[in-house]
């Protein structure tokens, strides 16, 4: 018998190693996504020095009957203001008490208690060692991330990604005792600040006014915008409505000039005093930290954030028929395609475009760097339709926004036409229209 070239022995060893490889690269996966995920839903980077050393947002939660000011905020106050509660950090003997009524959901004290379980969306409470309230930071997930209500409106599961539209950061930040670090940026005075951010609304954040001070659009309304969902971005070049730089670059952009935390941030394009006055008074964009807590988690973050897929529309929440004509005009006469090229929904590469490309005012625009408006990803629309569409909301419905298109770019589609595309922009994602529909969409309950 010929002799084998290269012995039995060696090739199982090169499949073993082989094998041995492709499992190690899927447990860096899996470790770097989980190591991604405990960073967006827990992770201050150190914020709480700001939130609750600087600010003192905390004496504000607990009130004075617990050592804080005021009456405290209360958990129907802070669903009231779009907080949002993790029912998987319930344990099962406080759900039992919270179904019989035997919780009051009225007192700050039980707040307190959510912050001691970890139960507050997007919160962290650090506590002394007496059990008082010592300071409170903030995580990515108290803007991008919401809960499925499976337990009572505001209380439930995690999902991971989702828009809060909810959520009045407004009325949160206005809590604070003591605002003045803020007027102090902004160079204005307190009452100033007060009307500026009271404006904003539910789901709205403006974190251009700490680069520009423009509290307002010339027309009068608040100049914040719609806070944008974070899944669905693999493969998505931008993440904001006016770009600004990739999804790293504006993780890193929020974790140190809005959420305050302690890191290191570099962008020169800051320094031009004419456009971001406040920025370069302030020199945003040459920020270092010696205790660095944000830099090496931006790798894991946005792994994690690109792992979330836009998730599913809900059964029956669009007509088939009309989606699938929908879909032909999308891709055809209405040119809605040249734009959201399927299956990113945006343009790949540089998604960038001229106010007088989509027929509005610049306003936003001009305040970021390029002067553009970023092409929106559509997938998973369906969830963030609270608030309105397109940067600041202002049109109401999605086919107020279809209907904005025909004129704009002259298309002759009739009413039925407008129809048929708003109910495929329900159905998008649409590859995942059969999938299972209770699933947790960021993938577990843990």
């Amino acid at each position: 018998m010929k002799q084998l070239k290269y012995p039995l022995m060696v090739v199982l060893l090169a499949v073993g190693a082989l094998l041995l490889y492709s499992e190690q690269k899927q447990h860096n996966a899996n470790a770097l996504a989980q190591q991604g995920k405990n960073i967006f839903r827990f992770d201050t980077f150190g914020d709480q020095d700001f939130w609750g050393g600087t600010l003192q947002l905390h004496k504000a939660i607990e009130g004075a009957a617990h050592g804080g000011v005021g009456p405290g905020v209360s958990p129907v106050t802070a669903l009231s203001v779009g907080l949002k509660v993790d029912q998987d950090a319930l344990p099962q003997a406080l759900v039992k008490q919270i179904q019989a009524g035997k919780v009051n959901l009225n007192d700050p004290a039980t707040t307190l208690a959510l912050l001691k379980l970890n139960a507050v969306v997007g919160l962290t409470g650090f506590f002394n060692s007496d059990g008082s309230l010592k300071t409170i930071g903030i995580q990515c997930a108290l803007c991008h991330s919401t809960v499925d209500n499976a337990f009572a409106p505001g209380i439930g599961h995690r999902l991971d990604g989702w828009a809060n539209r909810d959520l009045n950061v407004g009325a949160i930040i206005g809590l604070a005792p003591n605002l003045q670090p803020v007027a102090d940026v902004l160079g204005v005075d307190v009452p100033t600040v007060q009307k500026v951010i009271s404006s904003w609304g539910p789901g709205k954040f403006d974190a251009e006014l700490f680069m520009d001070g423009q509290g307002f659009r010339p027309d009068g309304k608040t100049a914040a915008v719609l806070i944008p969902p974070a899944f669905g971005l693999a493969g998505v070049n931008l993440h904001t409505f006016t770009g600004w730089g990739s999804v790293p670059y504006w993780n890193a952009f929020v974790a140190n000039l809005e959420m305050h935390g302690k890191g290191t941030f570099f962008d020169p394009r800051l320094d031009d005093a004419s456009r971001f006055p406040v920025a370069a008074k302030n020199h945003f964009g040459h920020v270092t930290n010696a205790d660095d807590q944000i830099t090496s988690k931006l790798g894991p973050l946005q792994f994690y954030q690109l792992s979330l897929p836009a998730p599913a529309p809900p059964k029956n929440s669009f007509n088939h028929e009309a989606a699938a004509r929908g879909k032909a005009l999308f891709n055809g006469s209405a040119q809605c395609s040249t734009c959201h090229v399927p299956p990113l929904m945006t343009e790949p590469g540089w998604n960038m475009h001229t106010a007088s490309d989509v027929c509005i005012d610049d306003f936003q625009a001009s305040r970021a760097p390029d002067d553009r408006y970023r092409t929106t990803p559509l997938n998973g629309l369906w969830t963030h339709t609270k608030g309105g569409f397109y940067h600041d909301g202002r049109f109401p419905t999605l086919l107020a926004v279809v209907d904005h298109y025909n004129s704009c770019k002259n298309l002759g589609l009739s009413a039925g036409d407008e129809s048929d595309i708003v109910e495929y922009l329900k159905s998008l994602p649409e590859q995942d229209r059969d999938a299972d529909h209770d699933r947790d969409h960021d993938g577990d309950r843990d």
